[in-house]
């Protein structure tokens, strides 16, 4: 992470549009993106200054700041009429792009466009991983502590949720690092959207999110080897094993988390029908938020094992979870889980109805069957490869999900399909130009 602590200090009261700041403050304690970022707006200004703080640290090198503040040496301000002129003259007699040259204009932009939604979701990703290794490493040593942490995160999740329109399930280049950390974001950001599809409040929200973070905590006080079942596990293993659902329910105590986190703590591998553990408790017994991450945890599972040879893809984590688990998980949770994640998930890859393979980057709710896929094409180098929103396209679909070893090599290589399935959420973006072919 970049160090800051050289960048000036400058007081809240002469921040200005235009200026790149640093907030000490930390992603889950203030509503911005995140905590290095560009002024862009009075609004953002206002908010600022509400946060309590009195000096921000400012890089000017990154800053973007007018004319009238930042005085050019050797120019006077008589000049510049004479100067503008001879711009628009200039720009008057420049030729008018042909056709071919405002086509790479547009691919410029649109993979400028690309390149920074993709860039401030992974950033946006690596605070959250950060600040769930945080509550971790206060778990036992300062359990309180760890408990305002985890809904620190939560609320910061959910204010970075709270936006005009539909979110888009999003694939990331590169997941949290350890396999406990993206697991936790995994299952908590697809519950937390899953709950926001289903009109949950605010308050179950956030019982939503520190239970689904927190859900896997007892694994803290059980043998590193025990902490991810196996087929080869003996009775006894896999007694101890599950052992970790009743520490983490007497962790969550000593943390004093509220009843609904503790309720997902407790019952995050109970199934609808009766045949989960520990307590066998069925559908009728298990709260809301408990069903939703019973759900999500085994698709997270499912499609991040431990041994990344059995993983399988969404697309057949999803239709194996339909086939063979449908009394395992509430019926309406599970179809309504299938239309948010759609029928290709982020992270599937595919053949188009044009023979072409392509990697399923993400996945509007609203519109399932329509993801955005990144396409190999031999005309375009792989650095430059735009993501296709198949909703406009009504020409073009997907014919098959297949596994990434049956690839051909070439698209293979080209789409570099993710050993580990990590997501995230960002804003869907709409207009007939957004990412075309």
């Amino acid at each position: 992470m970049q160090d800051r602590t050289s960048d000036p200090l400058i007081d809240v009261s002469q921040l200005t549009v235009g200026m790149f700041i640093h907030l000490d403050l930390g992603w889950m304690s203030h509503p911005f993106p995140l905590s290095s970022f560009k002024i862009a707006s009075s609004d953002q200004l206002l908010i600022l200054r509400r946060l309590g703080l009195t000096q921000v640290r400012w890089c000017p090198a990154k800053s973007d700041l007018s004319l009238q503040s930042t005085p050019t040496a050797g120019f006077e301000a008589d000049a510049a009429p004479a100067m503008n002129a001879r711009v628009s003259a200039d720009v008057a007699t420049l030729p008018e792009p042909t056709p071919e040259e405002m086509a790479r204009e547009a691919h410029r932009h649109a993979l400028a466009s690309q390149r920074e939604a993709l860039r401030l979701c992974e950033a946006q990703y690596s605070e959250a991983a950060d600040g769930f290794r945080g509550v971790l490493d206060n778990v036992q040593a300062d359990p309180h502590q760890a408990r305002a942490q985890a809904e620190n995160l939560t609320a910061a999740l959910l204010d970075k949720m709270l936006v005009e329109g539909d979110l888009n399930m999003r694939l990331l280049n590169e997941a949290a690092g350890d396999r406990s950390t993206a697991h936790a974001l995994n299952v908590c950001i697809i519950a937390l959207l899953l709950g926001r599809a289903f009109g949950l409040g605010r308050d179950e929200m956030m019982d939503l999110g520190v239970g689904s973070l927190l859900h896997d905590v007892g694994k803290l006080e059980i043998a590193a080897r025990l902490r991810h079942r196996d087929e080869s596990f003996t009775a006894a293993e896999t007694q101890a094993y599950q052992q970790h659902v009743a520490k983490g329910v007497a962790i969550a105590q000593a943390m004093g988390l509220a009843p609904g986190p503790l309720l997902i703590i407790a019952q995050h591998h109970e199934h609808a029908d009766g045949s989960g553990f520990p307590q066998r408790i069925n559908m009728d017994r298990m709260s809301t938020g408990a069903r939703i991450v019973a759900l999500v945890n085994r698709f997270d599972g499912l499609c991040n094992p431990l041994i990344s040879s059995k993983a399988m893809t969404p697309h057949e984590a999803l239709s194996l979870m339909f086939a063979q688990g449908r009394n395992r998980f509430d019926a309406t949770m599970l179809n309504a889980f299938i239309r948010m994640m759609g029928v290709y998930p982020p992270g599937s890859t595919v053949q188009l109805t044009d023979d072409r393979y392509a990697l399923v980057v993400s996945v509007n709710s609203a519109r399932p069957l329509k993801p955005r896929v990144m396409v190999h094409d031999v005309k375009v180098p792989k650095d430059e490869a735009l993501v296709l929103n198949l909703e406009e396209m009504p020409d073009l679909g997907i014919r098959r999900s297949l596994k990434p070893q049956f690839l051909p090599r070439p698209s293979l290589d080209y789409l570099s399909p993710r050993a580990r399935i990590a997501y995230f959420f960002d804003a869907a973006i709409t207009g007939p130009g957004e990412l075309a072919a």
